[in-house]
């Protein structure tokens, strides 16, 4: 697997058409996945809203913003998030892993471009909102932190999300189905009513790529490697919170509680995940942590 690092001189977007960024003061908080080391005791963690200001939730969406912009990105182009789209507060870190993946239908292609530039707006978006408030990108980890996946999920001793259109899919539902339980956690943290709409709006999109990447999967027959990862984050954020493409036997493209409604996860709750232990300060996806005051 290749380590790309973002650069100034190339443009991310190249191959992917642009559309018009969204003005205004918004939030996008956006989380994503990972898993932990097999046999991992995790104690439960509810979900709970903390008193925080709306800076600090923004810039914990825009961490994990950061990183779905990469894997997408990196998978659709080849090339990761411009320096322009990266420095900020904070130590700033490099990429390691990700490449173009050689999609073999057209139309999955277009997805995927789709929802990597429907990720770079959103990272561009929040760094407008924030201003000179903007974290740097962190250090982010797309090689080792899947191998870890791989065994803790048991499926297999490595995994490259990088290395066909069916890895492609099975990377991303890592991400998409945290990031919709981590936008609807964190609507309780938003003071501003301005921002909590426009949140309402990027948790839209996120489930519409969720939504996307279960069918998809569940078409190609991989209900049992889905089940295995839900399950795992599941044990990490320590509820009955996640739910795989299947349940009762029938399919299960909306993952929802008995009210039907979206799972939400607190910020620990999503910390766990991303980093791949309980309570952890780093790890995983962020080996060296995220930047700003939620960490």
């Amino acid at each position: 697997m290749s380590d790309n690092q973002p650069n100034g001189a190339v443009e991310p977007a190249k191959g992917l058409e642009r559309r018009g960024l969204l003005r205004g003061t918004s939030f996008g908080a956006l989380a994503l996945g990972s898993m932990a080391v097999a046999g991992l005791a995790v104690t439960s963690t509810p979900a709970q809203a903390v008193n925080m200001n709306d800076a600090a939730v923004l810039n914990f969406a825009l961490n994990l913003e950061y990183l779905e912009a990469e894997f997408y990105i990196r998978a659709a182009t080849g090339v990761g998030l411009d320096a322009s789209d990266t420095y900020g507060l904070g130590v700033q870190g490099g990429v390691t892993g990700g490449r173009a993946v050689a999609f073999e239908t057209p139309i999955i292609q277009q997805y995927a471009q789709e929802i990597a530039q429907d990720e770079l707006n959103h990272v561009r978006f929040l760094r407008t909102v924030l201003a000179d408030k903007a974290v740097s990108e962190p250090a982010i980890d797309l090689t080792n932190s899947f191998n870890t996946l791989a065994k803790a999920a048991g499926l297999g001793d490595s995994f490259d999300p990088f290395a066909s259109e069916n890895d492609f899919l099975l990377g991303a539902f890592i991400f998409e189905d945290v990031g919709v339980t981590a936008y609807a956690g964190a609507a309780p943290l938003v003071k501003n009513k301005t921002v909590l709409a426009a949140a309402a709006g990027i948790l839209a999109v996120e489930a519409y790529h969720a939504s996307e990447i279960r069918v998809l999967l569940l078409q190609r027959g991989f209900t049992a490697e889905v089940q295995k990862i839900s399950d795992l984050r599941a044990i990490l954020s320590g509820a009955q919170d996640d739910q795989g493409i299947l349940l009762n036997g029938v399919a299960n493209i909306v993952p929802t509680d008995s009210n039907s409604l979206a799972y939400a996860r607190s910020t620990r709750q999503v910390l766990n995940i991303v980093y791949g232990a309980p309570d952890a300060t780093c790890g995983l996806f962020f080996p060296a942590g995220l930047n700003g005051a939620i960490t």
